[in-house]
Parts: C-alpha cells; structure tokens; sequence
C-alpha cells in the first residue's frame, strides 16, 4: 500500500518542484520522499527525504472531472424511503471547488442558508479507466440553493461553490472496503459514522458502469455518496473526515473562530 501527497515546500527544500515549491511524492511516517514525473505513469524517487512538519499538505489530485453519487448505501436509502436505483445516480460538481486539508470551507457570496457535510470515500481514476487509489472527500452542500427553484433540482449550483470539494489529506492505493468506516466529527464530536461495506454500488461497479458514458481520465474523482448522519455546519467548526485506512481530511467553516 502506497500514500501519495501533494505538497508545498520552498525551493530550498526541494528545487525541481514544478511550480512555487509545489511537488508530490510517497508518504511514510513523518516523512515524504519526493517523485518526479507523472504521478499515473511510473514516477521515479528523488532527492532526500523531506519532513512532513516542515510541508504544506495540498488536494493530492486535481482531476478534469469531480463526480459525486446520490442515493449509494442502503441505510440512507432505506431512512430516506427510496428505491435502491439501478444505475448510480451521478452528479458532476466543479473541480474549481476542491481546497486541500486545512482549507477553509466558505459559503458563496450572499448565501446565509445551511452548509452540509458529507463525508464520502473517493475513487481516484487510473490508466485506461482503472482505480488508482482512494481518497477522502467532504461533499459540502448548500442545501437551501437545492431546492430553490421547484422546477430544477439546482445539483450543480448548491455543491461546485469554492472550497464546497474538501479532498485528501493523501491518495492510498489500496483499503479494505469490506472493514473501513467513513466518520465525521464537528469540533470533535462525532456525527456521521458507517460502514463502507453498505455501498449500494461498490467502487469496480461505479467505474464500470459510470465509464460506459462517461470517459473518465487519470486523475479524476468519483465521491461515491454518503450515508445518515449528514447535517448542517456551523461557522467556526472544525470538520474532520476519517477513513480508515487512510486517515483524516481536516477543515474549518469559515466565520466567528
């Protein structure tokens, strides 16, 4: 199993990053050994070991398309009263939208209705429509904007704001889906906690069927949908995503701290 980051140093500290001091490589403890090339095709190790202490960790992927599952675990469908669907019921949500751990989470501008979390696994997409890995993913809602308009269900518009894509904090190629648990914790306490093995649909199943429409490419991210336990946020919460198996995604509500 292999944790890939994305991060921000200083040139001093690694001078053939690609742009700012921005490099990824492979995580292991507290230290992250820097790669070139492309992160889907073969990288190649260089250079010493760099403290993760002394890095910034960013999204560990910007992928060309940000899809998100409605409807995909049995005990939301079951609490929600809806039919298990035969195909998964897929979104798209802006890849403009998507922060890194520690990034802060804002509502767009003039809205002061509810903000949701929900927090997802990701699928990041390999070769020739394969898994490369899993990710973190907090699919921040505006749940008012939703609804707004009674004659078109405003999907896109109330998750692609800003900073509504949380990601991260690493990609691991590798969990056990059938042991793992998604959790979410406002300020600590935990408010969202289930199984991942309840997915209507699971990951090779997503891919399968949401490829023979769609041409997903190396680097795009497939949330596949959440579970009870999705509530409202507050300014100045902290939300903390965890995956077992691959760790926590730690954002702020932006307002009173």
């Amino acid at each position: 199993m292999t944790r890939w980051v994305v991060y921000r140093s200083t040139p001093a500290n690694f001078p053939n990053a690609v742009q700012d001091g921005i490099g990824f490589g492979t995580l292991d403890g507290d230290w992250v050994q820097p790669h070139q090339g492309d992160i889907f095709e073969a990288p190649v190790p260089m250079g010493q070991a760099l403290a993760l202490a002394s890095l910034d960790l960013l999204s560990p992927v910007r992928p060309r398309q940000f899809i998100g599952l409605w409807n995909n675990f049995h005990a939301a469908a079951a609490k929600g009263g809806h039919a298990i669907p035969d195909f998964p019921l897929y979104f798209l949500k802006a890849p403009s939208s998507i922060i890194g751990p520690d990034g802060k989470i804002e509502s767009p501008p003039g809205y002061t209705g509810r903000l949701l979390y929900e927090g997802e696994l990701g699928i990041v997409i390999g070769p020739a429509q394969s898994i490369f890995g899993y990710t973190i993913v907090n699919d921040v809602t505006a749940l008012d904007l939703l609804q707004l308009d009674p004659s078109f269900p405003q999907w896109a518009r109330a998750k692609s704001a800003a900073s509504f894509g949380p990601v991260g904090p690493c990609i691991v190629t590798d969990i056990d889906l059938n042991l793992a648990r998604v959790r979410v914790a406002l300020n600590g306490r935990v408010r969202q906690d289930y199984p991942l093995s309840d997915m209507i649909f699971p990951p090779a199943r997503i891919i399968e069927r949401i490829g023979s429409e769609l041409t997903l490419l190396p680097g795009d991210v497939i949330a596949c949908g959440t579970s009870i336990g999705a509530l409202p946020m507050r300014a100045g919460m902290v939300v903390e995503v965890s995956i077992d198996g691959i760790g926590t995604l730690r954002n702020v509500v932006a307002g009173a701290e």
